[in-house]
């Protein structure tokens, strides 16, 4: 499984030109299930970002959790995550879950995500959609479990 977390002030998706999820203080997660991904690596993923300590405390370290904010989770998927450019300049989506096995972990990890408290959004799987973000920091964290 990877995904990119991006802290963000506020972030939305749209589908065709509505929007279908936005939040504010939290973070974006463009999340990638790959071939052969099972349930337990979206439950450990959505431990490990809820636990992610980006924000800052009153002395500006950043020390403080999703959680410890009563931030939010914008989650998106992002098949493209998987893409290998190691041979020529079209990259290969092959080792990305099949779209079934995608859908069913992208699901399975908003549902972690909520079961662990967090305010969870969401864009639409398989969608041609469009992020807008205000990313904070820019702090971005990537994750290749």
């Amino acid at each position: 499984m990877k995904a990119v977390v991006q802290r963000v002030s506020r972030a939305s998706v749209r589908v065709d030109g509505e929007v279908i999820g936005a939040i504010e203080r939290g973070v974006l997660i463009l999340m990638c299930a790959m071939r052969g991904d099972e349930a337990h690596q979206a439950d450990q993923l959505a431990a490990k970002i809820s636990k992610l300590r980006i924000f800052q405390d009153d002395t500006g370290k950043m020390n403080l959790s999703l959680k410890d904010i009563e931030g939010a989770a914008l989650v998106v998927s992002q098949f493209t995550l998987a893409g290998d450019t190691t041979r020529g300049n079209r990259p290969g989506f092959s080792s990305a879950a099949a779209p079934a096995d995608g859908k069913r972990l992208y699901e399975h990890f908003k549902s972690a995500l909520s079961e662990l408290g967090l305010p969870v959004q969401s864009g639409q799987f398989g969608a041609d959609m469009a992020v807008e973000l205000i990313n904070d920091g820019p702090v971005t964290i990537l994750y290749d479990l």
